[in-house]
């Protein structure tokens, strides 16, 4: 449960209200987190970190004391103040002979499956050349998704946690776990050390969100959790001012909150599962019972098709499932009902004869 004596790859994830103190970065923090991450490279160990506080470092170079909702104003705070971000980090990794290497993604880069493999591959290389990968969500070419799309970076953690095969996420948050009740209302709340599902009981325990700069939320965190577990992967929410917090938990210390991952899909159904979805086709409950049993997806259980999108695209089943379908939305409604020898006849003899194949379906509720 709280033995990583084994783990190699593991992503660390710092929020905004734990990298800041008095409106700005801490220096001295981002230091000490240098050195315990140095650590566990010296000890032949992957660490990647994926980081906010670019907004709130711009905001603070702009003297704005207020939080920052304008969209425009927002992506010039974080073009400020990205810079001026990874300069703490190169310093203080610096100072411990390490190379960090900055990484910037966007919503769209991680549901685009060739964008997601070119920022796998990318990262893998930098691993291998004992770099230390500094990842944020891009807010300076962000519009509506700006701030929202990854929670302060807790869904962004866990994204790259699950496409990298991490095998432990550390999300060092301004929050010390999971309580079973909000302790900032009860005095009497007792904190959750390990959680092996997240239940419904679970997600009503989260509290508000994160005030300032930061937009995270216990809810994020938990969603996060849910990432996690997806890809097999442990996660600790502990935190991030605790003494010497990384290198404790990695010690097997009783710190924060431990959540067990519950099933581990393959690389491809866990992007498929993480991905925006274009639209959905409503199907009965005979071919809901059949991708449910890992069968194919065929034209004869389509009710209707919402949305506009393309072949290749991930959609929702019945909001039960997504998958990657093999027509558009428009070929789609002309397929309503066919059995699936007649596709052929329709659209032609070199597409496929299924609409969704098992190894491209995956169930959301498990």
């Amino acid at each position: 449960m709280r033995d990583f004596s084994k783990i190699k790859r593991i992503v660390v994830k710092l929020g905004t209200n734990t990298l800041s103190k008095a409106g700005r970065v801490d220096t001295a923090y981002v230091g000490r987190i240098a050195k315990q991450v140095s650590s566990l490279i010296k000890d032949k160990r992957e660490v990647l970190i994926i980081t906010s506080g670019a907004i709130g470092m711009g905001a603070g170079v702009l003297k704005r004391k207020s939080k920052v909702t304008d969209t425009k104003l927002l992506q010039a705070c974080a073009a400020i103040g990205q810079p001026l971000l990874m300069d703490e980090y190169r310093k203080a990794f610096g100072k411990c002979g390490v190379k960090v290497a900055q990484v910037l993604v966007t919503a769209e880069v991680l549901n685009n499956r060739k964008t997601y493999l070119n920022l796998k591959n990318s990262v893998e290389m930098l691993l291998k050349l004992g770099a230390v990968p500094v990842i944020n969500e891009n807010d300076s070419v962000s519009t509506d998704e700006i701030g929202t799309a990854f929670g302060d970076n807790d869904k962004l953690s866990a994204l790259v946690a699950s496409k990298v095969d991490a095998e432990l996420l550390i999300m060092l948050s301004d929050v010390d776990g999971l309580y079973e009740k909000d302790p900032k209302k009860h005095s009497d709340a007792t904190k959750i050390n390990v959680v092996y599902e997240i239940t419904s009981g679970v997600m009503k325990s989260a509290g508000g969100k994160g005030s300032e700069h930061a937009v995270g939320g216990m809810k994020t965190k938990l969603e996060a959790a849910k990432i996690a577990s997806n890809a097999g992967c442990r996660m600790v929410l502990a935190n991030g001012r605790e003494r010497n917090v990384i290198k404790r938990i990695m010690a097997g210390a009783e710190l924060g909150t431990v959540f067990m991952p519950k099933r581990k899909l393959s690389n491809r159904k866990r992007w498929i599962l993480n991905s925006v979805s274009a639209g959905v086709i409503n199907i009965d409950e005979g071919a809901m019972r059949a991708v449910g049993n890992r069968k194919s997806l065929l034209p004869s259980g389509i009710v209707s098709v919402n949305g506009k999108f393309e072949a290749g695209a991930v959609v929702m089943l019945n909001y039960k499932a997504k998958a990657v379908t093999n027509f558009s939305s428009v070929e789609l409604k002309s397929l309503i009902g066919m059995h699936s020898s007649e596709i052929r006849k329709q659209l032609g003899q070199q597409r496929r004869d299924v609409v969704a194949i098992p190894e491209d379906i995956v169930l959301i509720d498990y």
